[in-house]
This record gives structure tokens, sequence and C-alpha cells, in this order.
């Protein structure tokens, strides 16, 4: 019995350890809109964030305390750029730039497979992300005047899900 039982652990660590190969690597993606951003100005098309801007992306940072992430992304704005930036100084991590026009591209999955990410976008972008992540149409385009949503996306080899969560 007692080899019976050696035979069996052995077994399983070694189906443990194949199963977590580079296949089955967990990535989790959380999702944030930009914070609120400077509107005094109509026409410019890349304002920065406002004080209470900075103060929620602050928040952002503090929110995210315990979440070691490996990559931080954000469009190339100025608004998503500074409320990416005090998570990625926490993580010391470079903020690296996406294309809101081709989101989840392969690339972009091959540089992010089994990582835990941060993904700042914006209204019309960051649910279509998820969306696109997810295969289906789960999520609507956020209300303008909303900039507390988080998604989080977990993907593995056999599974997508997500949550939508709200931080005011």
């Amino acid at each position: 019995m007692k080899y019976l039982l050696i035979l069996f652990f052995s077994i399983n660590g070694i189906l443990t350890m194949n199963s977590q190969s580079k296949d089955n690597k967990v990535t989790t993606y959380y999702l944030i809109r930009h914070a609120e951003k400077n509107r005094t100005n109509a026409s410019n098309k890349d304002p920065e964030l406002t004080k209470i801007g900075l103060q929620r992306a602050e928040k952002w940072a503090n929110t995210f305390k315990n979440v070691k992430f490996d990559k931080v992304y954000a469009t190339n704005f100025k608004r998503a750029i500074q409320t990416a930036k005090p998570t990625a100084i926490a993580n010391n991590v470079t903020i690296e730039f996406y294309n809101p026009f081709n989101l989840y591209a392969e690339d972009f999955k091959k540089n992010t497979i089994g990582k835990m990410v941060l993904i700042v976008g914006h209204s019309n972008t960051t649910p279509f992300f998820v969306n696109k992540i997810l295969e289906e149409n789960k999520y609507p385009e956020i209300d303008d005047a909303i900039n507390s949503n988080l998604y989080i996306v977990t993907v593995t080899r056999n599974s997508k899900t997500s949550v939508l969560l709200s931080f005011d």
C-alpha cells in the first residue's frame, strides 16, 4: 500500500508539472478607462488629466497595490499614460503602447501570455478590448461620465472569464 501511495503521488506530481506547461499558463488582464480628463478645450484631442483624474490614477495604483503587474499598457494619449504611470512606477515596469485600432493582436497575445497585465484605454476601446479577448459581445461602450470601471479577464488554454467591478 505504501508503494502504491508513493507511485500515485509521483504520477500526480508529473501530471501536475505537465499541466503547467506554457499552453496552460494563466493570463490575467486588468482593463480600465483613463481617469478624468481636462474638458476645458473641446478641440483638444489629447488633453491631460484633471486634478481629480490625477488623484484617481493614484487611487488605481493603491487599488492594485497587491497585484504584481508584469506589463502595463496604454494608448499613446496623455490621459491614458498619466493614468497608467503610478501603477507602472509601483511595479517598476515601463508603459508599453498598444494600437486601439488593432485590439488583442497576435503579437500582443504572444507578449502577454502567462502575465499579469494592466491595460488603460478609453470609453470606446476598453469594453471592446475585453470583448475581443472574450470573443463575444458582452460589454457595451462606457458612458463618458464613468471612469471607475475595472474589467478583469482571465484566460487559460481552455477558458476565458471576466468580471466587471466599479470603484468610486
